[in-house]
């Protein structure tokens, strides 16, 4: 059956509708989440989906924090939790048992539409996506987040499209587990990684070339360098070698794949970067490389200001819902951002959309649905486009 958001007063709350509005499209076609027993669901989907989005947006610290903000907060109690309202019990029930394909679907499919709607930065550089993963603080009953003794941890690991600066992938592991196995899986056919030191791996650069995927990855200085065919250097440039190489020691750990060689200079600090990008001049490799560090801008922003890592599950079920939960919200905030101001997501806008949500909540509760004659409004002006 045709699926639809749930209308309940959201139309007194233009703000937060503006910001729910791609989600229009996506939910009814959204994989259904059934009851496993023959009682009906307390929390169904959208209001899961809803209660995380309100969670990561208000900057709540905790799961008691946002089940207390459902139950005493006048918008989050009309607009955001179930009909019936939600108990502690019930939601981390929820969390930690359903609704992880129905947030993988919801996430990839506000991909390709932030993917369709956000201008490309970097065009002529093709399809960039930086590589990185960061880890999650747990706690010792995590037991499947093994880091190492005393110590639990989880790690994210993502793929940011630099060219939209939105998250595109996202897998889960523990902390102790490797980068590298997880970057095929990120990339795409066609699409460029870049990376940092850690994801050196030989037989990985071989493996992409051979895959038709492409990399700008950092490597190590002491790392043995063979010299094919040198290409020539600009003059006054930060470039101080450019060349055709094969890397690794001979029968023992060297590529089988030639690639290219960009060594370049900043201030006194020297880097070296391997790349199958022979179409490209090697200030557009160091370019590339240097673009890198949006990754690392976007975990500091996400952590600090949509609060993503405030865990409210210790469940790998209920993490992973959380961490996607975040990306939807991030994602929600990158659209409405280009949207309504034709800027990035910034907090100067979550913070003024926090307070248009708070001054329209409590402009609706002094006049409720109706007061005015709109109490027959139609679909068609609850989710009006932006």
């Amino acid at each position: 059956m045709p699926r639809t958001l749930n209308p309940k007063k959201t139309y007194d709350i233009p703000s937060f509708n503006k910001l729910r509005f791609p989600l229009v499209d996506i939910l009814p076609r959204t994989p259904l989440l059934e009851s496993r027993c023959n009682r009906p669901l307390q929390m169904d989907f959208e209001h899961q989906l809803n209660a995380l989005i309100f969670f990561h947006l208000e900057e709540h610290s905790s799961g008691r924090h946002l089940i207390q903000a459902l139950q005493q907060d006048d918008f989050a109690r009309d607009t955001i939790a179930p009909p019936g309202g939600i108990s502690n019990s019930s939601f981390a029930e929820a969390l930690s048992e359903r609704g992880l394909e129905q947030f993988l679907f919801v996430f990839q499919e506000l991909c390709k539409r932030a993917s369709m709607l956000l201008p490309q930065t970097f065009s002529d550089l093709g399809k960039l996506v930086a590589i990185d993963g960061t880890l999650i603080d747990s706690v010792l009953s995590m037991y499947w987040a093994e880091y190492r003794d005393g110590a639990k941890k989880a790690k994210a690991h993502i793929g940011f499209d630099l060219n939209r600066s939105i998250p595109s992938k996202i897998f889960l592991s523990e902390g102790n587990g490797g980068e590298r196995p997880f970057v095929s899986q990120i990339l795409g056919a066609g699409q460029t990684g870049v990376m940092d030191r850690g994801y050196q791996c030989h037989k990985v650069f071989d493996q992409l070339q051979h895959d038709g995927k492409h990399f700008v990855c950092r490597i190590k200085t002491n790392t043995t360098k063979t010299c094919l065919e040198p290409y020539p250097l600009p003059e006054g440039s930060m470039i101080f070698y450019d060349a055709k190489v094969m890397l690794g020691q001979a029968a023992v750990n060297q590529t089988v794949t030639p690639l290219r060689l960009v060594g370049y200079k900043v201030g006194s600090k020297k880097y070296w970067v391997a790349t199958d990008r022979f179409d490209l001049t090697a200030e557009q490799i160091a370019l590339i490389y240097k673009l890198r560090w949006e990754i690392e801008k976007f975990f500091a922003w996400w952590k600090r200001h949509l609060r993503v890592y405030h865990l409210i599950s210790r469940s790998r079920h209920g993490l992973m819902i959380q961490i996607l939960a975040g990306l939807i919200t991030y994602l929600l905030l990158a659209i409405y951002c280009h949207e309504q101001h034709g800027e990035k997501v910034n907090i100067k806008r979550v913070r003024e959309l926090r307070y248009q949500i708070q001054n329209e909540s409590r402009a609706a509760e002094n006049h409720p649905p109706g007061s005015d004659g709109n109490q027959h409004l139609g679909e068609e002006t609850l989710y009006a486009s932006p």
